[in-house]
């Protein structure tokens, strides 16, 4: 089974950067696309980007122009540069893989544990 181990979440000041990574703990055969979700208390998880395997990315309107996603295909790796934080970005994060792990298998997504950010002076 494949797991999502992800890093980089901590507390930061409004205004300031967090990079956050996630890293498949095997290979994986094909993968569609990664991307990170969170979810802040009391509310609905939510997409904050996702990049697929072509490159194409989208953002949730409120992190565009802040976030930047990439990824490292031959690592199996994501990344979400946040820049600019917010209060309102508290929340935790979740690393999303969607795709197959083997040739044989089917197609799942997968997710990681989360992690905390915290944007508060």
């Amino acid at each position: 089974q494949v797991q999502l181990v992800e890093s980089g979440g901590g507390l930061v000041q409004p205004g300031g950067s967090l990079r956050l990574s996630c890293a498949a703990s095997r290979s994986i055969f094909s993968i569609d696309a990664m991307g990170w979700y969170r979810q802040a208390p009391g509310k609905q998880c939510e997409l904050v980007a996702r990049i697929r395997s072509g490159g194409s990315t989208n953002y949730a309107d409120s992190v565009k122009g802040r976030f930047a996603i990439s990824r490292d295909n031959a690592k199996n790796t994501v990344s979400l540069q946040m820049n600019s934080l917010k209060p309102e970005d508290t929340a935790v994060y979740y690393c999303n893989l969607d795709g197959r792990e083997s040739r044989f298998s089917a197609y799942e997504s997968y997710w990681g544990q989360g992690t905390q950010v915290t944007v508060s002076s």
